[in-house]
């Protein structure tokens, strides 16, 4: 596979804006796992190579088991989640799918029911920031496999 193009090098304000909105849910109080953890459920869904090697990784690095990376595509067969992972799951699959599935009510109860309004707004805006992600890269045609995660550091 060969890249299409470079969007960091096309257009830096393109990849900062996206930056501004990473700077911002890693600051929102959502525990960094579960940002990667949905950030790789959502690229999973829209099949974006390059975001699921980087969110593997970030993960791996933040110490998550192969267990549950593994497991992640059949999530809610799988009894090695928690609740507000589940939930979490639930909504990102909803918010990515929303043509289809126009982010339903018996999703939101369950939702609602482990997240505070805050953090279901900045839930929200993660699945929406890996969502507009994946559509970079996907277009951008970026090749996945250079990605290398910093133990313990923060990552997009």
């Amino acid at each position: 596979m060969q890249a299409r193009f470079d969007y960091l090098k096309a257009s830096r304000g393109v990849y900062d804006a996206m930056l501004g909105l990473e700077k911002y849910l890693h600051q929102s109080g959502l525990e960094e796992s579960l940002i990667h953890l949905i950030k790789l459920r959502v690229s999973q869904i829209n099949g974006c190579a390059y975001c699921i090697d980087m969110h593997w990784k970030d993960l791996r690095a933040l110490g998550e088991s192969e267990q549950r990376l593994y497991g992640l595509d059949a999530w809610e067969e799988s009894p090695y989640y928690t609740n507000r992972e589940r939930a979490a799951l639930l909504w990102a699959e909803a918010v990515t799918n929303i043509r289809e599935t126009h982010a339903p009510d018996e999703v939101y109860e369950k939702v609602q029911a482990v997240f505070n309004p805050k953090e279901l707004a900045d839930l929200t805006l993660a699945v929406a920031t890996i969502n507009a992600w994946n559509r970079l890269a996907i277009g951008a045609r970026s090749v996945p496999g250079t990605y290398q995660a910093a133990k313990g550091t923060r990552a997009q």
